[in-house]
């Protein structure tokens, strides 16, 4: 039943993680366009677009969470028995615990992109004035 249960989250990590990624896949690829003029913007993108999955995969299979299923975290302690109530919970928590790593993810990316873009938009206003 445990290996069910870690197929079962990595599965569906992996399928919102591609959700998340592909939703925010445009986006990103505008931005990177805009602040890096160059053809390093693709590779930034891909890297981004990795870290996105890597993150989200993570942050929604929590192993050590999961451990309690085979084993008890105390020597009193006993092993969790896995319900349909357990189920539902760890299913619940794997896509909250997936969308919430990508979304810190992203944002920091985010924040990044809008800094630099300040910092390259405040470069273009200088040269052309010194035009």
């Amino acid at each position: 039943m445990f290996f069910t249960l870690l197929l079962a989250t990595l599965g569906i990590a992996i399928a919102v993680s591609t959700g998340a990624v592909m939703l925010f896949n445009k986006p990103v690829g505008k931005i990177l366009k805009r602040i890096v003029k160059d053809e390093i913007s693709d590779a930034w993108h891909r890297y981004i677009t990795f870290a996105g999955f890597v993150v989200g995969v993570s942050g929604g299979v929590r192993i050590y969470d999961l451990e309690r299923y085979i084993s008890a975290p105390h020597r009193d302690a006993e092993v969790l028995v896995l319900t349909a109530e357990r189920w539902t919970l760890e299913i619940y928590r794997t896509i909250i615990e997936t969308l919430q790593s990508i979304a810190w993810m992203y944002l920091i990316v985010f924040i990044v992109s809008l800094l630099a873009y300040v910092i390259v938009r405040g470069l273009e206003l200088r040269r052309g004035r010194e035009d």
